[in-house]
């Protein structure tokens, strides 16, 4: 038999046995986070992976990557407007730097009812604020939980406004925390978030504050004592993606990578829901002693946050999120 027709039926009897090559992606998503695997993002995260790989035949390979390895959250964000960074999911506090229509959810005590905040944030006035980052290069899909934020310290039991009297609080550098936490009475310390860990170890910071799901993820009661579920400010996360390369795909891709995005959205709201449930009762067992606040004092000892703020925020804005 000659050599070629040797070779030939060689290679048809090894593709036989083997089964059809497996096609490799023709797209590729790299998707950040600067927290924990562990973490809500992470869980949502690997949602939309699931979503978007089945409903493409596995056209796009979704890649993921946690805890900081491709940056911080303004890292992410920037890398997004250049396109050397596909996707990335951050808090939605950072994203003032890139438009200021996102203040309006720090302010203080605005969202107490996700259920409201939702409708907001899923309508008009969220589709309004999200393209607000249209022009830094990025297309922000859409709002996911982050969650309400609470506070942490190695000090003593947080109960009125006065007790953060002279406490040092790593805080996001965003000017509406700074602003809260020097009305307060403490010392807000902007930090990065990989620095946070170690800084409440050695006593840098007294305090900090995240919701229940990151102080538990991130292993806080081994550096803190005290948690106050103060719930004063409410952090939805935007996941986005560079407006590059999401123009550069096919429509079905296009639509599909939307699909996913909201699927995942509603999967990862209900997992924070359900979680925030569970975790009071989880964190306390990890040796945190528990306090309250009654809402209404803290509200109105912040009023001048609202004051300092009020001309560089949209007040349609915030009628919105305060009367839906």
């Amino acid at each position: 038999m000659p050599r070629f027709f040797s070779g030939l039926i060689v290679t048809l009897l090894a593709i036989f046995i083997a089964g059809p090559l497996e096609a490799a992606p023709q797209y590729s998503i790299r998707f950040a986070t600067a927290v924990e695997p562990d973490s809500h993002y992470g869980q949502g995260m690997r949602h939309f992976k699931a979503r978007l790989e089945e409903a493409t035949g596995g056209r796009v390979e979704v890649r993921l990557f946690y805890s900081g390895q491709l940056g911080g959250e303004r890292d992410l964000f920037e890398g997004l407007g250049m396109g050397t960074l596909e996707m990335a999911i951050t808090s939605s506090a950072p994203l003032i730097n890139f438009s200021p229509s996102f203040k309006v959810f720090d302010l203080p005590f605005i969202v107490t009812d996700r259920a409201r905040a939702y409708r907001v944030m899923d309508g008009p006035i969220g589709r309004e604020i999200l393209d607000s980052v249209d022009k830094a290069g990025v297309k922000a899909l859409g709002f996911w939980e982050n969650g309400f934020r609470h506070i942490t310290n190695s000090r003593r039991p947080l109960t009125r406004p006065g007790d953060l009297k002279g406490l040092k609080i790593r805080t996001m550098e965003n000017p509406i925390h700074l602003k809260i936490f020097e009305t307060l009475g403490a010392f807000p310390t902007p930090m990065a978030w990989g620095e946070l860990f170690l800084a409440l170890q050695q006593g840098t910071v007294d305090a900090q504050e995240n919701p229940l799901i990151v102080i538990q993820t991130s292993k806080y009661s081994e550096v803190q004592k005290y948690l106050t579920l103060s719930g004063h400010v409410y952090a939805p996360a935007v996941v986005a993606i560079s407006r590059k390369v999401f123009e550069a795909y096919p429509p079905e891709i296009q639509a599909a990578v939307i699909r996913a995005e909201e699927e995942a959205r509603a999967w990862e709201r209900e997992f924070c829901i359900q979680k925030d449930r569970e975790l009071a009762e989880v964190l306390a067992g990890e040796g945190f002693e528990i306090t309250t606040i009654d809402q209404a004092e803290w509200s109105l000892a912040l009023r001048p946050v609202y004051e300092a703020f009020q001309d560089q925020i949209n007040p349609a804005h915030i009628q919105a999120l305060l009367a839906e």
